[in-house]
């Protein structure tokens, strides 16, 4: 019993390994989870006190516990032996092809990470960028929403800062859960954005099987009271006319909805617009026949864009992008639509019900049209598109952009005008443009710039549907 053993380095060292990983993956990994786990806790608590902030249980459930209940849907399993089938696979490799699908869409919420990085750090960054501005048509009837409904903010998508600028405009009132696209999948955004707890949506995949499972997740986040923030568009408008709604997602929330039940479905149509939007020549190049697309052309004219605007800083001549404005508008209650209109999605054929769900998405989505504000450099672009090779004076351009702001008025469009001075407005819009070159001043008066043109059109455009009616 007192004999010495010796053992060789190589194997004292494997040992050592192991009892050291053993420690750190049984003990001092579950023990570091659960004092974090705990310190979110204490967080969404005070959170909750500050901000009086409710989170529905769904949104604090961990991800394993959402897959698991996916995996295990009724629904998702019958896709799984009908792809199974179909594809002449074994039932395990199509319930790990369902599996992986699951991981990918269920995000993983963190408190610390959508508040104090998301929210907050989102905030300040708008904030430099730009001069942030936020309006209701009716901030009575959105306090008035019951608090057990599912509430989906709808909103046209202009660039990639409307997730920026929705999530830090709405934070003292929910929590939002934005659907997002393809390029959120990319590292290092794809695992900022599920903490931040979104969901990733392939936008154009054939796969029944992926549709079967990012259908019953939906549902899920709507029976769950999720707090949601959709673009029906379903991606950056490449002219920046408002675009046709796609229906998948709204068809999803709206399949299996009960008139009857509980817990109404309500629709927040918001409004976004701006005086610069930083994509505007690169979504205007993706729509040119010949060019080159790929994300290392994308990266290269970020950086360069990013480099110039800090060289702008040094120099001195920086200046913010003029205004960012978000209009909120009336709740759209799904259970107060399918009573008036004698509708019941879940009992129509699936043509029927696509043509209903198209139906109820041009109603709303017309309400995000006559959300969207009028900002100056929208006002005044529309005024150049109007007269394209008219030298026109300072007076004669405010002339005719008082006069269509009267008429948007009117017709009750919501017309952002700052310091409440039409005249400012007008000399705010006036002096983007002609920083950025778009409008040449010469010798007389202003003129549109024959080379931009498209993109003085891309900014008129944002409002053209307010000014001409949707074509």
């Amino acid at each position: 019993m007192t004999k010495t053993v010796i053992l060789p380095l190589w194997l004292a060292l494997a040992v050592g390994a192991i009892a050291a990983w053993a420690l750190c993956f049984h003990i001092l990994l579950p023990g570091f989870r659960w004092f974090l786990r705990r310190r979110e806790e204490i967080f969404i608590r005070k959170i909750h006190k500050r901000l009086n902030l409710r989170f529905p249980a769904f949104k604090i459930t961990r991800k394993r516990i959402i897959v698991q209940r996916l995996m295990s849907d009724p629904a998702v399993l019958k896709a799984i032996d009908e792809h199974a089938q179909e594809q002449n696979i074994p039932t395990e490799a199509a319930m790990k092809k369902a599996e992986s699908y699951a991981l990918e869409i269920v995000p993983s919420f963190h408190a610390y990470a959508y508040f104090l990085l998301g929210s907050m750090v989102g905030l300040s960054l708008s904030r430099f960028l730009y001069r942030l501005r936020m309006g209701y048509a009716n901030e009575e009837s959105l306090a008035k929403v019951p608090p057990h409904s599912t509430v989906v903010f709808v909103m046209n998508h202009r660039s990639n800062m409307d997730y920026i600028l929705l999530g830090s405009l709405t934070v003292r009132r929910a929590a939002l859960s934005f659907a997002v696209g393809e390029w959120a999948r990319v590292w290092p955004v794809k695992p900022l954005v599920k903490a931040m707890g979104a969901y990733f949506v392939r936008r154009h995949s054939g796969d029944t099987l992926y549709r079967r499972v990012l259908a019953r997740y939906v549902k899920m986040t709507i029976e769950g009271g999720l707090v949601q923030a959709v673009f029906p568009e379903g991606k950056l408008s490449r002219n920046g006319k408002l675009q046709e709604p796609k229906l998948g997602l709204l068809d999803y929330m709206l399949r299996d909805f009960n008139p009857d039940g509980e817990r109404d479905l309500v629709f927040i149509p918001a409004g976004v617009n701006y005086d610069r939007v930083f994509e505007d020549r690169t979504l205007l190049l993706e729509g040119m026949p010949g060019t080159k697309k790929g994300w290392k052309k994308a990266a290269i004219t970020t950086l360069w864009f990013m480099l110039h605007n800090v060289w702008l800083m040094v120099r001195g001549g920086w200046h913010r992008f003029g205004y960012a404005a978000v209009y909120f508008g009336a709740p759209f209650s799904v259970q107060n639509y399918t009573k008036t209109h004698a509708v019941d999605f879940r009992r129509l054929s699936k043509d029927a019900r696509i043509e209903q769900v198209q139906r109820l998405a041009g109603e709303l989505f017309d309400r995000v049209g006559r959300m969207i504000p009028v900002l100056p450099v929208s006002l005044v672009s529309s005024i150049f598109i109007n007269n394209p090779k008219v030298l026109m004076t300072e007076a004669a351009i405010k002339i005719r952009a008082q006069e269509l702001m009267d008429n948007l008025q009117r017709n009750g469009v919501y017309v952002y005008v700052p310091r409440a001075d039409r005249d400012y407005a007008i000399r705010v819009g006036l002096r983007m443009l002609t920083l950025r070159h778009f409008v040449q001043k010469e010798e007389g008066g202003y003129r549109a710039a024959p080379s931009e043109m498209r993109i003085l059109k891309f900014y008129a455009d944002s409002v053209s549907h307010l000014i001409h009616g949707r074509e």
